[in-house]
Order: structure tokens, then C-alpha cells, then sequence
């Protein structure tokens, strides 16, 4: 277990030397296949990214595969630029915390959805334009009513999938794109055809931990070019919700098995 870590290089091998800038002692952050749950992690280079300024170790731990895994989908497949629109499921949920802001960062307007009142009142630091409160509307009739005032979704984030899916298609801007990487509410749901090729709709199954290694490489020196800056400004900070001890790994997947966390549960290791 563990994708993602936070740490001080002890060691490198000859390529690493050669092939990096870095130097034993440096502060860094990786995304790792596994295995981070550990004391010690042996990392290929290319992997590696510096602890941006004005982070703090457990911060940088939450970088590596929440803000690859942003970037990707907004800015590689979802191609936004200023000025659009995005829709982001789960606004309560880790990845979101990173993607809200680092949108919002990037001049594009960002719409979520939350469960009820409490959760909506948990997110408000992300500063989303608008939030969908789904204990009190459908998704779909406020993206109907966003889209008729002028304010379309442009590209999408789904990690929900089910029923929401089709029922919001039809509310899209022309070439809009919809990013599926998960289906937490179900993996079936019903979708009008018509609108799809109607509007140049294009659906697109996304997932950073099937990539090649060269692929992911590249997505994090893009990472580190275009958004450590805006973490070093600090407009873009990942959400940290708890930080326990590893010998208390059981308890942090807990909170997560729970719902309860908005943000981050990042384990430490002494």
C-alpha cells in the first residue's frame, strides 16, 4: 500500500546521478506503483519531484498522485483553458480538494456537488463557484439551469458515474468533455445518443495508475513546470484532514472507509 510519499533522499544509484539534478539530502516527494506504507522506498528518478516551497513534509506527501492525477484530467485530457467551466463530483473528496483549486487557480470556474448541508459548509475554503447541495437538488436541473445562463460545462470530472451521468449529459457546451475515473454511485447508466454526437460530446476513461512509466514521468516534470509555482504562491495547497501515525494505518483507512475526511489522511513515519 501507498502511492504516494514525502521524504529525504539517502541513496542514489549511478543513472540517478547521472540522469537527475538531485543530491543525496534533498527534500522530495514520489509517486510510487506501492509500497509506500515503509520506512524506506527505492524510487526511480524520473519519479521524483521537489518538495515545493512552503510545503511541509506531510503537505508533500499529499502531492505526487492527487495533484498527477488533477493535472492529467484537467489540463491532458479535459484540455481546459481560462474562462471555462468545469464540473467536479464529490466536492468533499481528496482528489477534489486538489483539483477545485488548482482549477481556480488556472481562471476557470468550477461547479461540485456535495451530499447535504454539512458537507457543503466543510468545503467552502476550496472556494467553489457554485455548489450543488444533492439533499436538496438534482444535479442535473442545475446544470440545465447554469447552461441556459450562459455558463455550460466544458469539461467534467465523474467519479460517480450511475444515474447522474445521463441524466447530465444533455446539459454540456458543444465539444464538451466528460472525464470518467470512477463510478462510485454505478457503473451502468442511460445516455441519449443523439445528444452526444449532437453536441460533440466526448466521453473519455481515465486512469493515471494504468499509464506507462515514460507517461507518468512526463505528467509529473509538466507538474512541476506549470503548478508548483501556483503552490509556491499559494494558491493551490492540498487539504489535509489528519495526519496519524503508520502503526495507526488501520484507523486512517477507516476515516476513509467512513466518509468522514475532507481532504487528506496522511500516515508519518518515525
Amino acid at each position: 500500500m501507498g502511492l504516494e510519499i514525502a521524504g529525504v533522499i539517502v541513496e542514489m544509484g549511478d543513472e540517478a546521478k547521472a540522469k537527475s539534478s538531485f543530491k543525496i539530502g534533498d527534500k522530495v516527494c514520489a509517486l510510487l506503483g506501492g509500497g509506500g506504507y515503509a520506512e524506506y522506498v527505492a524510487v526511480k528518478y524520473d519519479m521524483l519531484m521537489p518538495v515545493p516551497k512552503n510545503c511541509s513534509m506531510v503537505e508533500a506527501a499529499a502531492i505526487p498522485e492527487a495533484f498527477a492525477t488533477a493535472y492529467l484530467n484537467l489540463f491532458i485530457e479535459g484540455g481546459i483553458k481560462e474562462g471555462n467551466t468545469l464540473l467536479m463530483h464529490a466536492g468533499a473528496s481528496g482528489l477534489a480538494s486538489v483539483i477545485i483549486p488548482m482549477a481556480k487557480a488556472f481562471g476557470v470556474r468550477v461547479i461540485t456537488s456535495v451530499l447535504n448541508d454539512e458537507v457543503e459548509k466543510s468545503i467552502a475554503h476550496l472556494k467553489a463557484d457554485v455548489v450543488i447541495n444533492m439533499a436538496r437538488e438534482k444535479t442535473a436541473d442545475v446544470l440545465k439551469r447554469e447552461l441556459e445562463a450562459g455558463y455550460g460545462v466544458d469539461v467534467a470530472i465523474d467519479c460517480l458515474g450511475g444515474e447522474y451521468m445521463g441524466e447530465c449529459l444533455p446539459y454540456l457546451t458543444h465539444g464538451a468533455r466528460w472525464i470518467m475515473i470512477a463510478a462510485l454511485a454505478g457503473t451502468k447508466t442511460e445516455i441519449d445518443l443523439k445528444n452526444i454526437y449532437v453536441r460533440n460530446v466526448r466521453i473519455i476513461g481515465s486512469t493515471l495508475r494504468s499509464r506507462a512509466p515514460e507517461v507518468k514521468a512526463q505528467i509529473l516534470a509538466s507538474l512541476v513546470r506549470d503548478v508548483f509555482p501556483k503552490i509556491e504562491e499559494g494558491k493551490v495547497k492540498p487539504t489535509i484532514y489528519k495526519t496519524l501515525p503508520i502503526t495507526q494505518a488501520e484507523e486512517a483507512h477507516a476515516i476513509l472507509q467512513r466518509g468522514e475526511n475532507v481532504g487528506k489522511v496522511v500516515l508519518t513515519v518515525k
